[in-house]
């Protein structure tokens, strides 16, 4: 049996595997672009086969397709979904950028597979045909954005959503855990007036929230799809009809209600609903990177450092240092969020690149987007689950930098104004003594006038 078979296309005759469920213009691809190791997401070509899967479902409701080539295509559709054909999906990310060659990837897939489930050769399109049936109705140029949308939307509710509002209930968790716990806060690196660590968790979840706040409704624009604007937005080859049974179909199939783009036009020049969530994203990823570096920080030592908060010890960490524990997940965190930030960059140059009536950056964006929505997303869970769940507060330590602390001269200020209580704490500084003893030697306070106004925790309260 042969190893290979002909395929054809416009240009001609090419080899394919005799095994494989593409045709000649996939194999094109595979052969114009041996560029890196990055292929196009799975998640994109689900999206692409709910997408087809919809309009097949449209063309069957408006006449334009038989049911029985239809059904057979939506049949095809659903195993893709399911992952029952995810070797014949091969292309690189670095391929055209309107996404064309993957397009066709589906088309020739579902072509060549659902052929073959009636009784047909591969390769002979007949019945049904990558482009007069699969492809019926629409263009790479409206199909691929409207894919990009629907993967997108989908990878962020199910995987992104879910996971920081995870975070943030172990972040509620920890604000309530350490609540009590007053401490020496800090601004500029240097020693300030008291907060509670509970304050301090309680401001991570501030930023957590935010950022997903900011991420929910950058999703608002991703909703509106390209489809029906095909090659250049004028809708040529497709009409209303079809393109209301697509969202309707589409709406079944997700369960998310995707509407119509306002302006096809710029739906396909233009990707700045997706470079907003982007924007959203980098938020989080700033937010996140702050957080994993001051709990970096705070858990610095053991012996010489901030110490004030314990990680857990997940593993060793040096091949030469014996006993050593790093802060890993903290390292791993602020690394993918350096690479993220990178990729917002990038996201951002070619969102800006979209030459008159189409976009061709979209294979990079949308790798982009998802790469950043699934790294962010699982970096976030791994932090939260094996280190923010079990961080301790190491009271000790935590009491004995209060007590040493210079700023709680700052309560000072009302009683005896700012020049006085500066003088109190220069002097405790030079003679490494305390406040309290340097307050009673220049004999602005009393003992007991001193520890009425100097309470820590009531210095973390608005009176």
């Amino acid at each position: 049996m042969s190893k290979f078979r002909i395929e054809k296309d416009s240009l001609g005759e090419i080899r394919v595997q005799a095994n494989k469920y593409w045709g000649a213009q996939t194999q094109r691809s595979l052969k114009n672009f041996p560029i890196g190791s990055d292929k196009m997401p799975f998640s994109v070509i689900k999206a692409f086969a709910i997408q087809k899967k919809a309009a097949a479902i449209s063309n069957i409701a408006i006449e334009k397709l038989s049911r029985r080539i239809g059904e057979k295509i939506i049949d095809v559709c659903d195993q893709i979904i399911d992952e029952k054909l995810n070797d014949h999906f091969p292309l690189s990310v670095w391929q055209t950028g309107s996404g064309t060659q993957t397009n066709m990837n589906l088309n020739e897939v579902i072509a060549n597979k659902a052929n073959q489930e009636l009784g047909k050769k591969l390769g002979s399109y007949s019945p049904i045909h990558p482009n007069d049936h699969c492809n019926l109705g629409q263009s790479s140029n409206d199909s691929f954005p409207s894919v990009m949308n629907i993967a997108i939307v989908i990878e962020v509710k199910k995987k992104l959503i879910p996971t920081i509002e995870n975070f943030i209930h172990t972040l509620n968790d920890k604000k309530k855990e350490f609540l009590s716990i007053v401490k020496v806060g800090r601004t500029h690196l240097q020693d300030a007036t008291p907060i509670t660590l509970g304050q301090e968790f309680g401001s991570f979840k501030s930023q957590m929230e935010n950022a997903l706040s900011r991420i929910i409704k950058s999703l608002d624009e991703l909703y509106f799809l390209a489809q029906g604007g095909t090659a250049v937005g004028t809708g040529l080859n497709s009409s209303k009809k079809f393109i209301s049974g697509f969202l309707k179909a589409l709406e079944v199939i997700t369960g998310y209600n995707f509407k119509e783009s306002r302006n096809k036009f710029e739906s396909l020049a233009c990707h700045n609903s997706i470079l907003m969530l982007s924007g959203a994203i980098n938020t989080l990823t700033a937010a996140s990177y702050k957080i994993a570096n001051d709990i970096r920080l705070l858990a610095s030592g053991p012996r010489c450092g901030i110490g004030e908060i314990l990680l857990p010890e997940n593993e060793p960490g040096s091949s030469i240092m014996p006993g050593k524990v790093n802060p890993t997940q903290c390292e791993a965190l602020s690394q993918v969020c350096i690479h993220l930030m990178g990729l917002h960059y990038s996201i951002s140059i070619a969102a800006s690149q979209g030459h008159f009536q189409l976009n061709a950056n979209k294979t990079m964006i949308v790798f982009s987007i998802l790469r950043s929505i699934n790294l962010i997303s699982d970096a976030l869970e791994s932090f939260n689950y094996r280190c923010l769940t079990e961080i301790k507060a190491n009271k000790k330590k935590i009491n004995d930098y209060l007590e040493k602390s210079l700023m709680l001269v700052t309560a000072l200020n009302p009683k005896i104004g700012y020049d006085k209580s500066a003088e109190i704490a220069k002097k405790a500084f030079n003679e490494n003594i305390t406040l309290k003893e340097s307050a009673i030697e220049l004999k602005y306070l009393t003992e007991e006038e001193f520890d009425e106004a100097v309470q820590p925790e009531k210095m973390t309260k608005i009176s």
